[in-house]
């Protein structure tokens, strides 16, 4: 953890994406498609989504991932003995990211050693969204004590135990998350930390001149699963849960079935590139390692919408004011120029977004689909 953060809190998240049973696989077929994408595209896996309790203090009844807040013990030195045979590694195995130190996302650039933990920031957000996803939806992303990483053993398979011993240690995390720990040892396991790979980085932004109460600085991993696991929501946090391909959450979402936010929307986008797991998973193991830009959004109200500018976009502030303690000044104006690089996500209401981005978006990073004119690199045009 970082004991020196004020403005806001660290979080890991994971999207999870499995393989379509192959009973479902005609009913998804025939959904209708959403309003801005192909009708042809032919997803061949689903992304797990949860719904958030109407009591959560942060974006109740949203759809998200699972995932949520580091906790002290996913930076605790007793890992080093879970992880006992690849704590020598480049972060256990995972290995170095080419992304200069200079421009790589603080959440993963802050040497946690300066703050006692000789866990690398790499494996505790990958252990903390492991974990969160346990005990958000039961899905237990764990392997053997002798498992070796530097195997490509494909498409993530899940690890089968006692159903109702690991119920037992499902409560027992959710009460205490040190408890993880101990779990992994009694099983002989190890989290499955080189089965998520980096995605991106988002920080909640400053809301117009208004700081957020709760701002959240997220690490989004992503893994791909051979199989859908069982999956059970814990009727506290989390109320039901969704496995959809990305063409269903955003049509549900158009429809006004379910909500999602901004970060969800842009990145279920990236992924409607690479309706194939198979191919999802390849471009994942190719980017592994390039790294990822933290995204904090710079929200522009205008008129009858509001804007969310992004990285990359021409109108991005050369030096964000992260923290909400200066005011970020854009005049009207200028969302009506002509912008020959955009990167933004334009409101109409909460249930009515829309994606402009015609960037080369860095670190072999993918854009997003959205079935506008605005979505190629050629384009240039004005809000």
């Amino acid at each position: 953890m970082n004991p020196m953060l004020k403005h806001w809190r660290e979080a890991a998240t994971l999207i999870l994406a499995a393989n379509i049973r192959t009973g479902n696989r005609v009913l998804k077929n025939n959904l209708p498609q959403t309003k801005g994408w192909p009708q042809n595209i032919d997803f061949d896996y689903d992304v797990l989504l949860l719904k958030r309790s109407q009591t959560s203090s942060f974006m109740p009844n949203a759809f998200v991932f699972p995932g949520g807040l580091v906790d002290p013990s996913d930076f605790s030195s007793e890992w080093m003995e879970v992880f006992a045979h690849h704590k020598e590694k480049p972060n256990f195995g995972l290995g170095l990211v080419k992304q200069h130190s200079t421009t790589r996302a603080p959440i993963f650039a802050t040497d946690r050693a300066t703050f006692g933990s000789p866990i690398p920031g790499e494996v505790a957000f990958r252990i903390c969204a492991i974990r969160e996803t346990f005990e958000e939806s039961g899905v237990l992303l764990v392997v053997s004590d002798i498992f070796k990483p530097n195997v490509n053993h494909g498409l993530t398979k899940m690890m089968h135990f006692d159903t109702k011993e690991i119920s037992t240690w499902r409560l027992k995390v959710q009460e205490t998350p040190a408890k993880f720990i101990e779990m992994c040892q009694e099983l002989n396991c190890m989290p499955n930390i080189w089965a998520l790979h980096e995605w991106s980085n988002w920080l909640t932004p400053v809301s117009g001149r208004t700081v957020l109460s709760r701002r959240y600085d997220t690490a989004f991993y992503i893994c791909c699963l051979a199989d859908q696991p069982y999956t059970i929501d814990d009727q506290k946090e989390v109320t039901s849960f969704k496995w959809s391909t990305p063409s269903e959450v955003i049509e549900n979402y158009e429809s006004q079935k379910i909500w999602i936010a901004p970060p969800q929307y842009y990145e279920l986008s990236r992924m409607a590139r690479l309706p194939s797991l198979q191919e999802l998973y390849q471009f994942c193991l190719d980017r592994a390692l390039e790294g990822c830009e933290r995204w904090m959004p710079f929200v522009v109200p205008a008129e009858d919408r509001y804007i969310q500018i992004l990285p990359g976009d021409e109108l991005y502030p050369e030096e964000p004011d992260w923290t909400g303690e200066k005011e970020n000044v854009l005049a009207p104006d200028d969302l009506l120029k002509r912008s020959s690089k955009m990167n933004r996500v334009v409101h109409w209401g909460p249930y009515n977004m829309i994606i402009h981005a015609n960037i080369e978006q860095k670190y072999k990073h993918i854009h997003p689909l959205i079935g506008n004119l605005y979505n190629h690199l050629d384009c240039s045009c004005k809000l």
